[in-house]
């Protein structure tokens, strides 16, 4: 493990929601959600930590939050307020250090370990940047910092919302000993209950069993997990991001009905899709063509062939072959391609997929 880095892990508390309260303070205090209609299908994109007692969380159907909290203020999304907002973060962020890896609008990780300032003190340098977005931006940012991302990335949900927590290398076996499994980025549901059946509840568990006994009982992962468990991550702060798909996405606030119905879509979609890949393509290239359909019954699946461009007629062709495999109304449709990079060293991308997705696929919220 590299015990000389430094590490800054910076997340927004509840950015969406935070900037509409910034700039409408009767909203303080009260339970709001950023995402789309609750008779339109929308979901939550985020809400404030008021909404949250109610059980309320990002992703959930915005007609469910609205049963659960009745008077559950929800705010369409204004992409382009929370864009500048973001620029200005990250304008603050590299007051600091320039090695910077985005991860969406309002989360990066610092590399902070030949910074000068507050005399190379990576606590101070976080204290500092907490300020600054403060006073610069009008909402709280929490921070995580440690000698590596995985630890880090724990940290800065410590403390949430508007605190910081700090990981010395020396602190990293005691902080993992009780350190619950769930808390390990990768276990989901499905691996915590699997874990916990067979009595592994913290990382002090995971620490009884060899590199060889996880990778028999959880595959390719074992050796993921026998590292994090000891708190080893050596991937370093990358400020290029290699892109490895592109899409867009509707979600109807009507079932459509029959393959031709779906098939008028395409243009739509494809007028939104061509204007995100004329942004990345002189970067990449394209070798497949993917579509994406969900259905009433939420069943999705997914049709792709490689394919060297973008072909309106190989859309329509693999929206026709996926939607024979139900035939029943379609709730969502997408359309997209796997990319390949065209010269490593010449590819710039600077948001993550979940920053684009975030950015470009609003429709989703709606």
């Amino acid at each position: 493990m590299h015990t000389s880095r430094k590490i800054i892990h910076c997340d927004c508390d509840c950015f969406y929601a935070s900037i509409e309260m910034r700039d409408n303070p009767s909203l303080v205090g009260k339970p709001i959600a950023v995402g789309g209609s609750p008779t339109r299908r929308g979901v939550v994109a985020t809400c404030n930590y008021e909404a949250r007692k109610y059980g309320i969380h990002s992703a959930m159907a915005s007609s469910m939050a609205r049963n659960r909290c009745p008077e559950l203020i929800i705010i369409r999304p204004d992409m382009e307020k929370y864009r500048k907002a973001s620029e200005l973060i990250h304008e603050i962020f590299a007051r600091y250090t320039s090695i910077i890896e985005p991860l969406s609008l309002d989360e990066a990780f610092l590399d902070v370990s030949d910074c000068s300032l507050f005399e190379g003190s990576a606590t101070l340098i976080a204290t500092d940047i907490r300020k600054s977005v403060k006073e610069n931006v009008g909402i709280t940012i929490s921070a995580g910092i440690a000698p590596n991302k995985f630890l880090a990335k724990i940290a800065s949900d410590w403390n949430k919302p508007d605190g910081q927590f700090v990981i010395k290398p020396k602190q990293v076996e005691g902080f993992l000993k009780d350190l619950p499994v769930k808390k390990l980025h990768g276990v989901g549901k499905v691996t915590a209950r699997k874990m916990h059946s067979i009595g592994i509840q913290t990382c002090g568990d995971l620490r009884g069993l060899s590199e060889g006994e996880l990778q028999d009982k959880f595959g390719s992962s074992g050796n993921r997990l026998f590292l994090l468990a000891k708190g080893i991550d050596d991937r370093p702060v990358k400020t290029e991001r290699i892109r490895k798909s592109l899409s867009v996405e509707t979600t109807f606030s009507q079932d459509i009905v029959g393959l031709t119905g779906c098939v008028e879509q395409l243009p739509i979609l494809m007028e939104q899709f061509r204007t995100r890949l004329e942004k990345i393509q002189n970067n990449y290239r394209i070798t497949k063509q993917v579509v994406k359909i969900k259905f009433n019954d939420f069943n999705q699946t997914t049709v792709e062939t490689i394919s060297p461009s973008v072909d309106s007629e190989i859309f329509r062709e693999l929206l026709e072959e996926g939607y024979k495999r139900r035939e029943r109304p379609v709730r969502l449709l997408g359309i997209g391609v796997k990319l390949e990079p065209n010269s490593p060293e010449k590819t710039q991308n600077n948001e993550t997929d979940q920053l684009s997705l975030t950015l470009d696929d609003t429709e989703d919220l709606l």
